[in-house]
Formats: C-alpha cells, structure tokens, sequence
C-alpha cells in the first residue's frame, strides 16, 4: 500500500474552489496533457454521491487504460472521496478537501491511498516509475491550480 499526500494554499474562498472541484468537467483542466486524458461517460453540471465516471487515460510506459471511478462521501462544501472502480491500480481511494483559512484563502488538500496489482513486482514498478509519476502528476496539478488562482488575485469569480 502506497500514499501520496499533498496540500496547496490557494488565494480564493472556499466557495469558489468548491465550485471548481465539484464540477466534473474541470478534472481535465488538471491532468497533464501527456496522458491523453478522455472523459468517455455523460457528465453532469455537478457531481453527486454515487456519480461513476468513465475515462480513458494513457499511462507512459503502460499503455491505453479505462478508469472508471466512483463519487463518494460527499461532504458538500468540504470533501468528497474518487474511489476507482476499474483501472490500472488494485486500489486507488483519493480523499478530497479543503478547508478556509479566512474569507479569500483556502487550502486544498490531497491524500491519495493506492497499490498495484502483482504483488512484490509491482512494489518494483512502483519504485521504478509510477511513484514519480504520480509526483509530476500532482506537480501538474499544483501548478494549474496556482494558474486559475493566482497568488494575490481576486479569485472570487473563477
């Protein structure tokens, strides 16, 4: 079993920042264009507990993959759970949430808690290449976030 934790603090109010994330359409804003991410499922406006969504996403190294991923545990306003459903890993369960720091600040916090399948071979794929690319992955996201909401702006209207 494998985590990766992460937390960006970003210059808007948690209002808005909800808004983005819980807008299914705006993952594909924060996935590196390299993995050829396709949402292939009907999304709609808003996610929901239950909502599943299929993608398909290419993995350097390891080909063309469907991922489909479950929306749960929301706490509206707060935090919600991806959990995969089907994909690449034996276990991926990524824990979203942000807290306000004050009226025009928030933080964003990732914990992602997964493993590959095979065993002690994927413990060495793991070791060799997909811990660091998970890494430029969330790399990527950091820095689109602090893109759509910049250090110092009004980020309010985003």
């Amino acid at each position: 079993m494998h985590t990766l934790h992460r937390e960006i603090v970003l210059d808007t109010p948690c209002e808005t920042l909800w808004d983005f994330i819980a807008t299914p359409q705006n993952l594909n804003q924060l996935t590196p264009p390299d993995l050829d991410f396709q949402i292939v499922s009907d999304l709609p406006d808003r996610m929901y507990n239950g909502l599943t969504i299929m993608y398909r996403i290419r993995i350097p190294w390891f080909g063309t993959h469907r991922w489909l991923t479950e929306i749960k545990h929301i706490r509206d306003g707060v935090s919600f759970v991806d959990e995969q459903r089907l994909g690449p890993y034996r276990l991926w369960y990524h824990y979203h949430k942000i807290e306000s720091l004050d009226k025009n600040r928030t933080t964003m916090i990732d914990h992602v808690t997964y493993a590959l399948p095979f065993g002690p071979l994927g413990n060495i794929v793991h070791s060799l290449k997909v811990e660091q690319m998970l890494e430029t992955i969330f790399d990527y996201r950091r820095r689109k976030l602090l893109e759509l909401f910049p250090p110092g702006a009004d980020n309010s209207d985003v």
